[in-house]
């Protein structure tokens, strides 16, 4: 009796669990952002003990010289000589009911890091709020898969 109960226990943690890790992985996928009329797509995936988001297309990557655009404005000085299609804009998110939550994101435009809290706004739109001290600003993902 106490073994089946037990096994009955591990069961529904183990159910509960997966649940869990199904909602946090919903934001997994790709998103179109847009900035001040610049687009670029976005990759959302695991990473570490949480989640990254990364550039992999910006509609315009080169320069009027015909140069590669590059994060120049990252204070990570390996990263800053990255193309600007590679830049990491949102690292070390996780979970916490409802909301990803505890990491930062990254504005290539001025090199800047917030405090990041994101969520869904309805089933294709990812809201994502950047903040400091509370004052911040909050733009919308439509996502493509």
């Amino acid at each position: 009796m106490k073994k089946g109960i037990f096994i009955l226990l591990i069961s529904v943690l183990s159910c509960m669990s997966a649940a869990a890790q199904s909602a946090a992985d919903k934001i997994i996928g790709t998103y179109l952002a847009e900035s001040n009329g610049k687009k670029s797509k976005i990759k959302i995936y695991k990473y570490q003990d949480g989640y990254r988001a990364q550039v992999y297309w910006v509609a315009n990557p080169k320069n009027a010289d015909g140069s590669v655009k590059l994060d120049s404005k990252n204070p990570d000085k390996a990263r800053a000589k990255l193309p600007i299609s590679q830049t990491i804009i949102i690292d070390k998110v996780t979970y916490d009911d409802g909301v990803w939550c505890h990491g930062k994101v990254y504005n290539p435009e001025d090199g800047r890091r917030w405090t990041v809290t994101i969520k869904f706004k309805d089933a294709k739109t990812l809201q994502v709020r950047g903040s400091f001290l509370g004052i911040g600003k909050t733009v919308y993902w439509p996502k493509l898969n």
